[in-house]
């Protein structure tokens, strides 16, 4: 494995002295993942009785999106047969870290998660292949190959740069645009942009202005939404379906 990146432990939250940020709150972490990035995505309804579902993050970090989203798959009855989860990190943490991170949770959770002994085991098989982590692409399954990991270890552009997949929806994750602002480049975003397709639904922590205006230029229908404490709001942003003049009474439709 490349030198895992340092984990600062400060009053039970995971800090990056690196960025000078938090990889994620101390409180309601899971029920946060769960907000803003699944439910703001439209997950689980969105992949229910499909083939396929491609999904994008720009931060794995202490990978809670990852192992909360593979949770919610593998407890839906209607999920889609395959779902393939391309994640990009630079810094990648430490097997440790990656488990303590979930560990903690207990503790943190001010109410009882039902979900918290699942996010436990699944993070102990995410452990077992973490060892072997390499630079560039990292590619692991489970549940008989219906789900796959495709780990990008490198810098955003260039993992960006190297994937050629369409996604259906994409968590747009790391650290605050403040604080790490090639994550939420112009280039960054466009590159996203480019991996997107009608309908791929887009969803964030951040309703930074900048970061709005960027992603309403590319295309997306921008919307600010309700978010969970001590976040008071999140972003979402939809790819536009593309309009086909086949429309009854000769009115444009939506084609997806």
């Amino acid at each position: 494995m490349t030198q895992p990146e340092p984990v600062a432990w400060r009053d039970g939250a995971p800090h990056s002295d690196r960025f000078g940020d938090v990889y994620r709150t101390r409180y309601n972490a899971t029920a946060q993942a769960r907000t803003v990035f699944l439910h703001g995505c439209g997950l689980p309804g969105r992949w229910q009785q499909r083939a396929h579902f491609t999904l994008l993050e720009t931060g794995f970090g202490l990978g809670l999106n990852f192992l909360t989203t593979w949770a919610a798959w593998a407890a839906d009855p209607q999920r889609c047969n395959q779902l393939h989860y391309v994640a990009i990190e630079a810094y990648p943490v430490g097997c440790a870290d990656l488990l303590r991170s979930v560990e903690a949770l207990e503790d943190a959770t001010p109410e009882p998660d039902p979900t918290l002994a699942t996010l436990q085991t699944l993070a102990r098989q995410l452990a077992t292949v973490w060892a072997d982590l390499r630079p560039g692409v990292n590619r692991w399954a489970w549940a008989d190959g219906h789900l796959t990991l495709e780990l990008h270890v490198a810098d955003v552009q260039t993992a960006l740069a190297s994937i050629d997949t369409r996604f259906d929806a994409v968590y747009l994750d790391g650290f605050s645009p403040a604080l790490n602002p090639e994550m939420w480049s112009d280039a960054t975003l466009t590159a996203v942009a480019q991996l997107c397709q009608p309908g791929t639904v887009l969803a964030t922590y951040t309703v930074a202005g900048a970061v709005r205006r960027r992603l309403t230029a590319l295309g997306f229908e921008v919307s600010r939404c309700a978010g969970l404490p001590p976040k008071r709001e999140r972003l979402r942003a939809v790819m536009p379906a593309l309009k086909s003049a086949d429309g009854p009474d000769g009115q444009a439709s939506d084609a997806f």
